[in-house]
C-alpha cells in the first residue's frame, strides 16, 4: 500500500479510477495527470510509486521514488515524475541526482523517464478529459445515436450545434447523446481546444 505524505502544495489525496484499475495520487496535479493519461490511453496501466531507488549523492545515501510507471500494451513504458514548475525551479539541485538515477533505471528497463508539469498536464485537453471520461461507460440510446451520426455525415461541415439542430429529439436528449458519442470516439472533435457549439464534428 502506498504511504501518501501530506503535500506542501496540496492535500488532495485519494484514488483515481482508470480503465485498467485504480491509481493512487497525493496531489491535485497527480490526479490530473492520471485523468489525462487514462483518457488519452485507456489501455495503459498506471502504477503509483512503482519503485524506490537508492543512490549515493556525495557522501550521503539517498532515496528517490518516482510518482508513476505507465505501461502500454505494445511494451513501451514511461517512468514519470509529476512536479509543479515552481517546485522544480526552487529545488532543482536537490532533485537532479534522483532524476539522473531514475533516467538510468528507465534506460536499463527499456523505458523512458520524463518530468510532467502543469504546463503539459493542464489546459483544454484536460478539461475535456474530465468532462468526457465519466461518459465513456454511460448508456447511449442506439436509435438517437444513429440519428446523430447520420446528421453528422449529411453535413458538408458539421458542427456540434449544427448536428444538434438536425436531430429530431429534445435538446436535452440530443446533447446527452452527442457528448457520449464524442466520449466514445464515435464522433471526432479537436480535443485540444474547448468544445463549443461551433466545434467541428466528424465521424472519421
Amino acid at each position: 500500500m502506498r504511504r501518501i505524505p501530506l503535500s506542501r502544495r496540496s492535500h488532495i489525496i485519494g484514488f483515481q479510477p482508470t480503465a485498467t484499475g485504480t491509481t493512487e495520487h497525493e496531489s491535485a496535479l497527480e490526479r490530473d495527470f492520471v485523468a489525462l493519461t487514462s483518457f488519452l490511453r485507456p489501455d495503459a496501466s498506471i502504477t503509483s510509486q512503482p519503485i524506490t531507488l537508492t543512490f549515493r549523492d556525495d557522501a550521503l545515501t539517498r532515496r528517490y521514488t518516482p510518482d508513476f510507471l505507465v505501461r502500454y500494451p505494445a511494451g513501451r513504458a514511461e517512468l514519470i515524475e509529476v512536479k509543479y514548475r515552481a517546485d522544480l525551479g526552487a529545488n532543482w539541485q536537490r532533485l537532479r541526482p534522483g532524476f539522473r538515477v531514475a533516467r538510468d533505471w528507465a534506460r536499463e528497463h527499456e523505458a523512458m523517464f520524463r518530468i510532467a508539469t502543469e504546463c503539459s498536464i493542464r489546459g483544454p485537453l484536460l478539461d475535456n478529459a474530465k468532462r468526457l471520461l465519466p461518459l465513456r461507460q454511460a448508456p447511449v440510446d442506439a436509435g438517437v445515436a444513429e440519428l446523430v451520426v447520420s446528421a453528422t455525415r449529411s453535413m458538408a461541415t458539421a458542427t456540434f450545434g449544427g448536428v444538434l439542430a438536425r436531430v429530431p429529439v429534445s435538446r436535452e436528449i440530443g446533447l446527452a447523446v452527442l457528448w457520449r458519442l464524442i466520449a466514445r470516439g464515435t464522433l471526432r472533435v479537436d480535443l485540444a481546444v474547448p468544445i463549443t457549439f461551433n466545434t467541428r464534428v466528424s465521424t472519421i
